[in-house]
């Protein structure tokens, strides 16, 4: 794309051109971000005409992405990734003492995950490169969804994940037809022999916080947050409450705002968001770090919420730059916290995944202890669909009654 500039390396700032297959800096390991050519991108592109197209995806944003999307894969799940709904939590809301409430539903997407974001770019990007399988380490999400994106474009997909991943999330590998290997080990093991795999055998590697692409997917929630408050003409400040696992969703989201900010267009909706990360209580490396104000030291990681449960988060230096560059802060949330958003949500017709639920359980302690003011526009963001952990959602709620087939039965048990 002539957009795509090259990569910029996180930690010392190295480039490198973006002809080159990269995943971190070669000098110390750091994440790279693309480097997108925002004065091409300024003289033949216009919010208004670049984004008035019809397409019904994250390939709106094709001016801003460093891909080309593959014609072969167009009428397929591929395509149908992004553009998730926005609602308006007006009940919750003002239980809350808040008057703009907003929450953003990944659950919509393909694969029912913020991953297909991610997976959709990293797929069209190893179309470019020739690549013929892909292989990913997945506590869950990243799995299904780079299963789901490959079998749409006809690709094979290789998928590592801990033998202690939730049925459901293993079923969707199955089912999309990756081959799949379950590791007796956690998903810091998984990642590890990810990477050992692809240099041995040539295969792509998708892995969320290594592959430079995968934020790329990522940013484009970014530019949907910006669309929607500038059709909703919402001019103040946004915050936003992210899950955080390895970090990569929030240093995304993160990077799709800079890209808005480097092209002039992010004043319209009131300048850069204030971005809040929300981790698990027990698995809070980044939030710890945060805090310290020191390195971010792997922890041993144990949450219901298995997609942001990390031992060593793979884009902590990112996902910390998100929040303290945006004016943002970490908190970090209970299990019990977060079986309680799961049900508070879905009393709103909203079925949320425990990671994605994670992140509501943070806006309500936010809340509680006074960091929101009471007319500041809110947005939160669902990562993922309940249906992906059942035992979990059935931990959120009370267990159904069971009664004779009679209306008396029925009138005791009311």
């Amino acid at each position: 794309m002539p957009s795509f500039a090259g990569y910029r390396c996180s930690i010392c700032g190295s480039t490198y051109p973006p002809e080159d297959i990269f995943y971190t800096c070669p000098k110390d390991g750091g994440n790279l971000d693309v480097v997108l050519d925002y004065e091409t991108i300024r003289a033949d592109c216009h919010p208004e005409k670049c984004f008035g197209v019809e397409e019904n995806s994250i390939w709106r944003y094709a001016p801003l992405l460093p891909v080309k999307y593959p014609e072969a894969a167009r009428h397929t799940p591929l395509f149908a990734v992004g553009e998730t709904p926005v609602y308006h939590l007006r009940r919750l809301g003002a239980q809350m003492g808040l008057e703009n409430l907003w929450l953003k539903d990944e659950s919509r997407n393909p694969t029912a995950s913020f991953k297909d974001r991610a997976s959709a770019v990293v797929v069209a990007r190893a179309k470019e490169i020739g690549a013929e399988t892909i292989i990913t380490a997945s506590t869950g999400n990243a799995g299904p969804a780079l299963a789901g994106m490959a079998a749409a474009a006809g690709m094979d997909a290789v998928i590592l994940a801990p033998k202690s991943a939730p049925p459901a999330k293993i079923a969707q590998l199955l089912v999309f037809g990756a081959r799949v290997f379950l590791v007796d080990g956690t998903y810091d093991d998984a990642f590890d022999l990810t990477l050992e795999a692809s240099r041995a055998l040539g295969w792509y590697c998708r892995n969320t916080g290594y592959n430079p692409f995968t934020a790329e997917g990522k940013k484009t929630a970014a530019f949907e947050i910006w669309d929607w408050a500038r059709r909703q003409k919402i001019a103040r400040r946004l915050t936003l409450f992210v899950s955080v696992g390895d970090g990569n969703i929030i240093s995304g989201i993160h990077k799709g705002f800079r890209d808005l900010q480097n092209l002039g267009w992010l004043e319209r909706i009131g300048g850069m968001p204030r971005i809040i990360g929300v981790q698990a209580e027990g698995s809070a490396a980044i939030a710890r770090a945060f805090h310290s104000r020191g390195e971010i030291v792997p922890v041993q990681a144990h949450t219901l919420a298995d997609s942001i449960s990390v031992d060593l988060p793979r884009d902590g230096y990112r996902a910390l730059n998100a929040a303290r560059q945006t004016g943002g802060t970490y908190l970090t949330v209970s299990d019990d916290d977060i079986l309680s958003a799961i049900a508070a949500l879905g009393r709103q017709g909203i079925f949320a995944e425990p990671a994605g639920a994670a992140a509501f359980a943070g806006l309500r302690q936010a809340a509680r202890t006074g960091l929101l003011q009471a007319d500041e526009p809110v947005l939160v963001i669902n990562t993922g669909s309940g249906l992906k952990d059942i035992r979990a959602a059935m931990q959120s709620v009370s267990k159904a009654p069971v009664i004779a087939p009679d209306l008396k039965a029925l009138q005791k048990a009311l």
